[in-house]
């Protein structure tokens, strides 16, 4: 019969457990790992599981206990009671630094026996403690009072005192409790889960459980053959639980689920409210203040702040790499793992039993295998001289690949070092590993704007785009007398679209284009972009010579240049009207500004005698002016009609533009 117990684990199980050794440990990315173990529990015995003090949270939330063929009747663990909570209920308190007079302060009253180092005995009742400190360099000495049997007070220096015992047994007890107290919660002693049963008969039991773990490392050979590159994988798995790890089922998983820590150990205490009835408080005399307005009323507002959520983990991508190569002995290691999927996880199992001893660890070969795979050259430094040594690797291992440090072997020698991220299989990623020397890289930046590339017209807003030409060039020269493959690595730029160039793959953050590099050589390789800038405007402001320039463009629709000449048209025509009344206003101006001098003419030569035949000349010249000035005013008029018929023309011609 099977009973299940679900509760949580985490730290390791030492030898008091070895009634049901380990048999299988699992250990994962992200800082846990599964440990089962198995064995036959005897009848009416209790199986006990010693785990670290620290470890109890992770105990209790992931253990699971399967017995075949019995009954468990309880499960027990050994309780931890907050050390502040366990201290509280003491008639003193011992923080860190306390000096021994604030110790017996709190004593007061209490019986105490000492002795000085001048042989004097003494006994009586803690009347006070204190420090006083003495001259200026800031020296202290301590005193203890006491009352003496006799009832007199007496002063000792604690520096002169060595010997003192507290008389009751019940505050010497307590003392010693509190010292035994901080003792155990420094210790980093086990803590016992207990498994129980009434079963006569003996059975197999079964307990597994997540534990803190380190996290298991992946570090990789990249050995090139006459026959082609193999990759091997080493993983390297640390022993850290106090117990060795005999002949147990081993596998390692790729992938970091979620974890966290619950405080499940601890004994949780709630803040209770105090409450006690009206009539139970006593009443205190009222104080009435003076009103200051009436009708007065009180707010109460409760705020209440609420906890932010945790922030979501981020899973973390992978990169990985290829190589050709040339001769390289590959390491003599025997793999014998199974490689499967775990949902979004990868498991690398070990096929015989693995023994890891306690407090070691050791390097489990995991994979070895041919890879497809190629030799590289990699730009993507632009502050660089030189391309980057490199391999594309294609992952056809059928397995997902852990991240670690690859060390890369070329003709039978060390040839650099790289570091991949984690990668599925059939990806396939590049890895750099030195600097090739015998190929230098320049760069060489160019720029120019071209003219409006799009127009568009709609409800008056006239809308272009304006193309600008930015063309990045790579002047490669291989001063080698060997063919190479070269990846430049050029950056993506937001709001740059590439132009008669197709890169051979692109990222996130870069354009990946392949140049093939002859013996001796030197090649050009250049990167035109665009970028196009919007901008809107409306038609009703531009000038007529500005619509000239956009009518001129070649990238202009027919249709569109057509109505932008209507356009253009209609604004001269009001333009040649505005010039006229421009004409006529300042006509018209001149002509009342003669008028005035006229006038005051007039007003002069009629306070003087023999002047008449003057003052009639300026007289008809006045009325003259005054029928020009009516024709010229009645020309103004038609102007503006003119010219207001004409505004609300261009408006209509507006208002229907679209192309």
């Amino acid at each position: 019969m099977k009973s299940i117990l679900g509760a949580c684990a985490l730290a390791a199980i030492t030898a008091a457990a070895a009634e049901l050794p380990v048999k299988t440990v699992i250990l994962y990315k992200h800082g846990v790992g599964y440990f089962e173990r198995n064995g036959e529990l005897r009848a009416g015995e209790s199986a006990r599981l010693d785990f670290r003090a620290g470890d109890m949270n992770d105990v209790l939330k992931s253990l699971t206990i399967e017995d075949r063929g019995g009954k468990i009747t309880g499960l027990r663990y050994d309780a931890s009671e907050p050390l502040d909570k366990r201290l509280a209920d003491y008639p003193f308190q011992i923080g860190p630094h306390i000096a021994l007079s604030a110790f017996f302060d709190q004593l007061k009253g209490a019986r105490l026996e000492l002795r000085t180092g001048a042989g004097e005995n003494a006994a009586g009742a803690i009347f006070s403690a204190r420090t006083v400190p003495l001259g200026e360099k800031a020296q202290e000495r301590e005193f203890l009072t006491l009352m003496l049997d006799g009832g007199e007070l007496k002063s000792f220096d604690l520096a002169a005192v060595m010997q003192f015992k507290l008389a009751g047994d019940t505050l010497q007890r307590q003392l010693k409790d509190y010292l035994a107290a901080l003792a155990v919660a420094r210790s980093r002693e086990k803590r016992s889960v207990y498994i129980d049963s009434s079963d006569a008969g003996s059975r197999q039991l079964r307990a597994s459980y997540m534990i803190p773990t380190p996290v298991w490392k992946s570090s990789y050979r990249l050995i090139f053959s006459p026959t082609g590159a193999t990759l091997e994988g080493w993983a390297i798995v640390d022993n850290t639980t106090g117990e060795d790890w005999t002949n147990v089922n081993l596998s390692l998983v790729s992938g970091r689920p979620i974890s966290f820590i619950s405080q499940l150990y601890e004994p949780k205490y709630k803040e209770r409210p105090v409450a006690e009835l009206p009539e139970d408080r006593a009443v205190a005399p009222p104080v009435h203040a003076g009103a200051i307005a009436s009708d007065r009323a009180d707010q109460f507002a409760k705020n209440m702040p609420a906890a932010a959520p945790p922030a979501p983990r981020r899973a973390l991508m992978s990169e990985m790499v290829t190589v050709h190569a040339e001769p390289a002995a590959e390491s003599t290691v025997d793999v014998n793992t199974q490689a499967r999927e775990l949902g979004d996880l990868f498991e690398y199992r070990f096929s015989t039993p693995v023994t890891v001893r306690k407090s070691e660890s050791a390097m489990l070969p995991f994979l070895q295998q041919k890879i497809t795979s190629r030799k590289l050259l990699i730009y993507s430094g632009h502050s660089l001289q030189n391309p980057m040594n490199a391999a594309e690797i294609s992952n056809n291992s059928g397995k997902t690949l852990d991240g670690g440090p690859i060390t890369v072997f070329d003709a039978g020698a060390y040839a650099g070092e790289a570091l991949v991220e984690t990668f599925k299989a059939g990806d396939k990623r590049l890895i750099s590993y030195g600097i090739d020397l015998g190929t230098r890289i320049t760069t060489a930046f160019d720029s120019t704007r071209d003219v409006v590339r799009e127009f568009r017209a709609n409800r008056g807003i006239l809308t272009t785009k304006t193309a600008i030409l930015e063309t990045q060039t790579y002047t490669i020269r291989n001063v080698d007398a060997k063919p190479k493959i070269l990846i430049i690595e050029h950056p993506v730029r937001p709001s740059y679209t590439l132009l008669t160039v197709k890169p051979a793959e692109s990222t996130a953050a870069a354009h990946r284009f392949e140049v093939k590099l002859a013996a001796n050589s030197t090649e050009k390789f250049a990167v035109p972009e665009e970028r196009l800038l919007e901008q809107s405007i409306t038609i009703l402001s531009l000038t007529p010579d500005q619509i000239g320039v956009y009518v001129q463009n070649r990238n202009l629709t027919p249709e569109g240049r057509k109505q932008l000449e209507a356009v253009a048209a209609a604004k001269r025509q009001i333009a040649d009207t505005d010039t006229q009344i421009r004409d006529l206003d300042q006509e018209i101006n001149e002509l009342v500004r003669d008028q005035d001098r006229i006038r005051q003419n007039l007003s002069s030569l009629n306070r003087v005698t023999g002047q008449q035949e003057q003052v009639n000349r300026y007289a008809n010249e006045l009325a003259s002016q005054e029928a020009k000035l009516a024709s010229l005013r009645d020309r103004a008029g038609q102007l503006r009609k003119q010219k207001a018929a004409q505004d609300q023309q261009l408006k209509s011609i507006i208002e229907k533009m679209t192309f």
